[in-house]
């Protein structure tokens, strides 16, 4: 089945330029590490859902970009068309002249009604290009005011056009330093709105990959595209064909459905996170070896002590012992940060990923009580190795991983809400206080069922 993709705003434009651009070098590059009828059908199943086929056997990105704006739109265009592996279709996306001003109220209430037919027309037109659609894969930021706002509003469309379809919303979640500064509104008004017409949203926290480019992959000066690299290479890890069941030898039919399946059984928990590994420069390739049991055992703590990456992984954190309903104190009366589970998905790549041993991921303390282990964890495999990597391991995971995060954004929009600061921004484009008190109760239901876990 095929996932169309809708880019929005300048980040999920960048992005989604990226993600193309990383699943166009894995299909291209030569893996020896799996046989050549594995990888052509790896690659056949690829192109079937992300790419469409011109006749001059060029793959096109089942996509549709849209923004406020004309510079990175048409710059993503000639990147891709530049490239020579893989382009856009010239007449899937959608531009204004004059931005939304990073404010979110401009995006969903102005800019979202008067251009819905155009964007929605768009989008009619990639699915219809579908043999089978498996559903929508949005790309946007939270911070301004076009991924947001724009996106938040394109998001109920497709529900409402597309009742049946999958959606998942792709999310950049704004440096806590701050880029805007009514970005805690902006990302407030986004994820209460995406709650109500998403199926499950998928978070990266800038904050977070920048750490990995400059601890992990050893970049000095860190652009924007190096974030988004890095962000690019964690998507594809998930997306990229893989067989879904134990021992099973086809491909996923359907990427988002059985996404959603493995990881959101209950509608009010749809956050997940993604964590992949191992992540190194690749000139560091040739000189690094890694075992599995090495790998699946960082990938696990990583879990357990919502560590983000593989380096300064608190190893001190232990899931609670059978029988306690809260995890035991440190020796220093610090208490433990254990993130609990409702679901998780393991997805193995490269060699010899069938005797690899999952078990620890079963084990029940990792998981909410009202789950059996076996419902909650899932692992899918390939032989085929992805993007350079011998072995490379990724972990979704639906737990509490958000909170805080979540918490802290609340908790400064709501202080700035308090004093009135800048809602007269908002209320100017028909946003109106109740607005911003229905999204803040919707979110403190979403940070109070993910704390009772």
């Amino acid at each position: 089945m095929s996932i169309v993709t809708v880019q929005l705003g300048q980040c999920g434009n960048q992005i989604g330029h990226e993600v193309f651009c990383c699943l166009c070098s894995d299909i291209c590059g030569s893996h020896g590490l799996c046989s050549k009828k594995e990888n052509q059908s790896y690659q056949d199943a690829c192109k079937e859902r992300f790419f469409w086929e011109e006749q001059s056997g060029v793959p096109v990105a089942r996509a549709v970009l849209v923004d406020m704006e004309p510079k990175v739109i048409s710059q993503t265009l000639s990147m891709a068309a530049r490239s020579g592996c893989w382009k856009y279709n010239n007449q899937s996306h959608f531009c204004q002249k004059q931005g939304s001003g990073n404010n979110w109220a401009n995006g969903y209430s102005v800019h979202g009604p008067r251009h819905k037919e155009s964007i929605m027309d768009l989008v009619q037109r990639e699915a219809e290009r579908c043999d089978r659609l498996g559903g929508f894969f949005t790309i946007m930021s939270m911070a301004g005011g076009t991924g947001s706002g724009l996106g938040a509003f394109v998001t109920q469309c497709l529900r409402d056009a597309f009742p049946a379809s999958f959606i998942l919303n792709h999310v950049i979640w704004p440096y806590g330093t701050g880029e805007v500064i009514v970005q805690n509104y902006n990302s407030v008004l986004t994820l209460s709105h995406l709650y109500r017409s998403s199926d499950a949203l998928l978070v990266h926290e800038n904050d977070v990959i920048h750490k990995i480019c400059a601890q992990l992959m050893n970049i000095k000066q860190i652009s924007f595209r190096d974030v988004n690299q890095v962000i690019a290479h964690q998507l594809g890890s998930v997306f990229q064909p893989v067989h879904p069941a134990e021992g099973g030898s086809n491909y996923s039919r359907n990427p988002l459905g059985d996404l959603m399946e493995a990881l959101v059984p209950h509608p009010e928990f749809k956050m997940l996170g993604l964590r992949n590994i191992p992540q190194i420069p690749e000139n560091s390739l040739p000189y690094s070896t890694f075992s599995w049991p090495g790998l699946i055992k960082h990938l696990r703590q990583m879990l357990i002590a919502n560590a983000q990456m593989e380096e300064g992984i608190d190893w001190q954190v232990r899931p609670p012992p059978p029988g306690s309903s809260t995890p035991s104190s440190h020796s220093t009366k610090k208490p433990l940060h254990f993130n609990t589970s409702i679901a998780n998905l393991v997805i193995l790549r490269g060699k010899d990923v069938h005797s690899v041993d999952l078990g620890s991921f079963q084990d029940p303390s990792l998981y909410t009580s009202w789950l059996k282990p076996q419902d909650a964890f899932n692992a899918w495999r390939t032989p085929r190795a992805f993007n350079k990597y011998e072995k490379s391991a990724s972990l979704v995971s639906n737990s509490q991983f958000l909170l805080k995060p979540l918490d802290s954004v609340v908790g400064k929009a709501w202080n700035m809400f308090a004093s009135k600061a800048y809602i007269h921004q908002y209320t100017k484009f028909g946003i109106e206080e109740e607005d911003f008190l229905d999204s803040f109760t919707t979110l403190e239901q979403v940070i109070s069922s993910y704390t009772t876990l």
